[in-house]
Formats: C-alpha cells, structure tokens, sequence
C-alpha cells in the first residue's frame, strides 16, 4: 500500500511560485494515478490537478489551468507540483493523493492520502 508525505508549502506574496512534493513509499506508486487536492477554510476539498501512471494524461482545474503543471518522477516515487504566478485565493492546504485512476479529477476516486501542505498567499 503507497503512503504519501507532502512538503514544500510555505507563506508566499501574490505573483511568487512554488514546488509542492509529495514522495511516495510502496511497490504500487508506479502504477497509480496521482492528483493534488486543496481545501481553503469553510471550503470542500476540490481537484487541483491529476496524471496518469505514465504522464501521458494531465488534467488540471479550471482555475489553474496555464499556471500549475503537475508531473511525476516515477523512478523517484515523487509527484510534483510546480505553482507559477500564485494568487491569494490559492491559499489552502495542498494534498497529494493516489489511486486507480477511473476517473482522475473526482475526490472519491483515491485511496490513498498525504496529510496536506499549507500554502499561503498575501496580496
């Protein structure tokens, strides 16, 4: 079973970048999809963006589409997510997960879980 560990948020000013990692542990990461979630205060969780096992499908939300790009190191069992061009509204707690992949932008598909990252940005 893949377990998954989060790091690289931090408190940013608006316009600044990011990387978020997430490293995997588990016989299984190479074969999984992996997405990142956010949750903001008083917020649902939503889909911020997703890859398939081979990098070959990448989805992103709406809202970050042309500013994040998701990719994945599978011979290093990490997922990354790199954050250009931050707004304060994309401040929230970032999770990594995994999971088979039957639909890669919907929360209930993943199994498998970080325990988040904070990301914060000032205007």
């Amino acid at each position: 079973q893949v377990q998954l560990v989060e790091s690289g948020g931090g408190l940013v000013q608006a316009g600044d970048s990011l990387r978020l990692s997430c490293a995997a542990s588990g016989r299984t990461f190479s074969s999984r999809t992996m997405g990142w979630f956010r949750q903001a205060p008083g917020k649902e969780r939503e889909f911020v963006a997703g890859i398939t096992w081979n990098g070959g499908n990448t989805v992103y939300a709406a809202s970050v589409k042309g500013r994040f790009t998701i990719s994945r190191d599978n011979a290093k069992n990490t997922v990354y997510l790199q954050m250009n061009s931050l707004k304060p509204e994309d401040t929230a707690v970032y999770y990594c997960a995994a999971g088979p992949g039957f639909r890669i932008d919907y929360v209930h598909s993943y199994d498998t879980w970080g325990q988040g990252t904070q990301v914060t940005v000032s205007s």
